[in-house]
């Protein structure tokens, strides 16, 4: 018998969505800091974090007016490693189809409002897709804003 997979949950399914309510996501720290790794790295300067702008983007480049999201491969959905449970299919289908509709706003919000929207697939902060990375993040860089 193998443990993690048939050990009965100790709550019941309404104790469980109380509990698990009560998780407040508090960032994606790891990535976040695999980011300013490679800003480091490559000396990608005038970055700011925790800045108060529509979404929360984990980077802020305000005179480029780029908005940089690290995106979760499971949490926002990415189609070419997002997995979906299988317990509880139906709740995880529509909180992560949420995720990805948000992102979405997010995204035309800021650009509505004149920002540019960069987001990154936090399988792409691996080691494999450095080059392509900062390729893309130089790009985003260099353009200028667009004419309002």
């Amino acid at each position: 018998m193998e443990w993690c997979n048939s050990m009965a949950d100790v709550f019941t399914k309404a104790k469980r969505s109380e509990v698990m309510s009560r998780i407040c996501g508090s960032g994606n720290k790891k990535t976040e800091l695999a980011l300013i790794a490679v800003f480091r790295r490559n000396h990608i300067t005038g970055w700011c974090r925790n800045q108060k702008l529509f979404g929360k983007p984990d980077f802020v480049f305000r005179t480029q007016r780029l908005a940089v999201f690290v995106d979760g491969c499971f949490w926002h959905g990415c189609p070419k490693h997002g997995t979906m449970p299988a317990n509880n299919s139906v709740f995880w289908k529509e909180k992560l189809e949420a995720n990805k509709v948000r992102d979405r706003e997010v995204t035309r919000t800021l650009q509505k409002h004149g920002w540019k929207v960069m987001r990154i697939w936090e399988h792409e902060l691996k080691a494999i897709n450095a080059v392509n990375l900062l390729a893309r993040i130089k790009r985003k860089l260099q353009r200028r804003k667009p004419n309002k």
